[in-house]
């Protein structure tokens, strides 16, 4: 959350506009998966969201795609929040979040409590994504690998 100012230049602690922005796309997400099942096919929806990002962030969040199927076929493609997101056994286990989303100067990989990547007491979480080489690929695809098992 970020401050704002109102129209009477006083300034409140609140959600930005992007913020909205994303929890109405969650809410409007959970309206559409009750109406139509669970078992829905949804990667045409988040192939849909890819090729709206503007082109920095849909050059990766597509390959970045085509990498979380290649390393875990398993996960399921689901739109959380408006940004693609992949699912193992109906539980978020990674997002990506576009750089234009929320005005970012990258774009981020992030992972939820549902991925098993713990090392100690503490671990990264989500990762800062510029360009994805094959070095960075690889990484993505241990990454996924850890979480799953």
């Amino acid at each position: 959350m970020s401050k704002t100012t109102t129209a009477k230049g006083q300034t409140y602690d609140g959600f930005t506009e992007e913020e909205r922005d994303a929890m109405k796309d969650r809410a409007k997400e959970l309206k559409t998966s009750a109406r139509r099942g669970a078992k829905a096919d949804t990667e045409s929806e988040v192939l849909a969201k890819i090729a709206e990002m503007p082109e920095s962030d849909r050059v990766i969040a597509e390959r970045l795609h085509a990498v979380i199927k290649a390393s875990a076929p398993t996960l399921t493609p689901k739109l959380w929040y408006g940004m693609p997101a992949y699912a193992h056994n109906g539980k978020m286990v990674c997002f990506f979040q576009a750089a234009a989303k929320f005005k970012a100067r990258y774009a981020t990989l992030g992972f939820s409590d549902a991925a098993n990547l713990d090392d100690g007491a503490m671990w990264p979480a989500s990762y800062a994504l510029t360009e994805l080489t094959p070095e960075v690929e690889a990484r993505i695809a241990a990454l996924l690998k850890q979480a799953l098992t």
